[in-house]
């Protein structure tokens, strides 16, 4: 098993105070990926499924949640933008179909 190595304490006040603040922001960027990540999934859940309506109703969601955390910085504006441009193709292919 390949288990990570204890950090050490930081010595100075300021770096025991950003290790503390390093656990929060942590969870908060990882629930924010995971928000993300499930929002792509459920458009393109509904695109497979072949649910018109209903993949149209989530790409409109899955905008809105996509923009704001490329605005926050934790995936990179280049990558929320292509994810956007892929999945609104296959919506409108779905649509034409």
């Amino acid at each position: 098993m390949a288990t990570k190595p204890k950090k050490k304490n930081p010595r100075l006040a300021s770096g025991r105070k950003r290790a503390r603040q390093d656990v929060k922001l942590n969870a908060a960027n990882t629930s924010l990926r995971s928000k993300y990540r499930t929002a792509v999934k459920n458009v393109e859940k509904a695109v497979v499924a072949g649910d018109k309506s209903k993949a149209t109703e989530l790409f409109a969601k899955m905008q809105a949640v996509v923009d704001t955390i490329a605005d926050k910085g934790i995936f990179h504006k280049n990558k929320a933008a292509r994810d956007k441009s892929r999945l609104s193709a296959k919506v409108k292919a779905l649509a034409a179909a």
